[in-house]
């Protein structure tokens, strides 16, 4: 981390066994990216009752770059359906739980390993028409049913002979981004 860790407590007393335990909670975030800037910590005990069973609430902020802040902070009830008997040992091991699926999950956009969403290839695909097919050459341009004109080159054909497309052929089609434009690609024949 560019910044050390910063730690505070407000209305509990703090100790040595619990501010190491937050730094190793922190070291293990920066073992799952070490890309943070800072990571803020404060334990803060917002409410108490007669029999001390309201448990802390711990704030947690981690900064990474271009990212705003992942911020973890859960309220005492969370933690009291979650628990019997809920402790500060357990608001800090449930918050950096939380903050290391956060952290992951960015980690994992990033790297794009899967997190992202699956969308079947078909929910892309739209119906057009051949516009046009210059003679001789390896390309034509599809009219999209909104009347624009797309290119698409001869090895975009899946199915269907290129020699033989005609002009108002029905075809579908998946739209992506091409060196200078939108173009078409994965281009069928239809029957």
């Amino acid at each position: 981390m560019q910044i050390p860790v910063e730690i505070a407590f407000h209305n509990v007393s703090s100790s040595d066994g619990v501010e190491d335990a937050i730094r190793e909670h922190v070291d293990r975030l920066e073992r799952i990216y070490s890309r943070m800037t800072t990571c803020r910590v404060r334990v803060d005990q917002r409410n108490r009752n007669s029999n001390e069973t309201i448990p802390p609430v711990v704030r947690i902020e981690i900064s990474v770059p271009g990212h705003k802040d992942i911020v973890v902070s859960h309220e005492p009830a969370h933690l009291q359906r979650k628990f019997q008997a809920p402790d500060l040992n357990n608001a800090i091991n449930e918050a950096f739980r939380i903050a290391e699926r956060r952290l992951t999950k960015h980690k994992d956009k990033l790297c794009d390993h899967g997190t992202a969403e699956m969308v079947h290839e078909a929910s892309n695909e739209f119906r057009g028409q051949i516009a046009d097919l210059p003679p001789e050459k390896d390309f034509g341009f599809l009219m999209t049913k909104e009347g624009g004109l797309l290119y698409f080159h001869r090895n975009s054909l899946l199915s269907g002979d290129f020699d033989s497309l005609q002009r108002g052929d029905q075809v579908s089609y998946v739209e992506s981004m091409g060196d200078t434009g939108p173009v078409a690609s994965k281009v069928r024949m239809l029957g």
